[in-house]
């Protein structure tokens, strides 16, 4: 990859991180994951390879999902108590699609088919990646909103990934 370009992914994958995890509005912080996202597929899809393509694809396809999701749960959110904020998340609906997204987003045990197959479509610099810097922005959103999530359930899906 041309160093421009490589200098350029790294860079707004470290935006989209920050941004994620500096914001307090719903949008912004889903702003940032799509960053995110979208800057780890060229980086995932480097070597020119059917299996790198797959892991790229089946990435993309699991984020936006989970982004969608999130998205979902702030505007359920919106709608009952009128803030964006995303430390007043206040409805049950909300609460239950954003710890399945989250989950998504983390690769924890009851979504986590996708991870070993993008691990395995990818170098092992970009599954270092992966499996830790992509993690950072979500894990901000649950510190952010660990008032308002089950903990058991979080406990429960961390002990049952490890």
């Amino acid at each position: 990859m041309n160093p421009t370009v490589s200098m350029i992914m790294f860079s707004s994958l470290a935006a989209g991180t920050i941004i994620t995890m500096t914001s307090y509005h719903w949008l912004l912080a889903w702003v940032g994951l799509e960053i995110n996202t979208l800057s780890i597929i060229p980086i995932i899809s480097t070597t020119h390879h059917p299996r790198s393509t797959e892991a790229a694809t089946k990435y993309f396809l699991t984020q936006a999902a989970a982004s969608a999701l999130i998205l979902f749960s702030s505007m359920v959110n919106a709608w009952e108590t009128g803030t964006w904020d995303i430390t007043q998340l206040s409805s049950m609906p909300s609460h239950v699609l954003l710890t399945a997204a989250l989950a998504m987003k983390l690769g924890l045990v009851p979504m986590h088919f996708w991870l070993p197959e993008v691990l395995q479509g990818s170098t092992l610099m970009t599954a270092l990646i992966i499996t830790t810097w992509q993690k950072l922005a979500p894990m901000t959103l649950i510190y952010l909103t660990i008032n308002s999530l089950s903990t058991t359930i979080l406990l429960l899906m961390g002990l049952t990934s490890t």
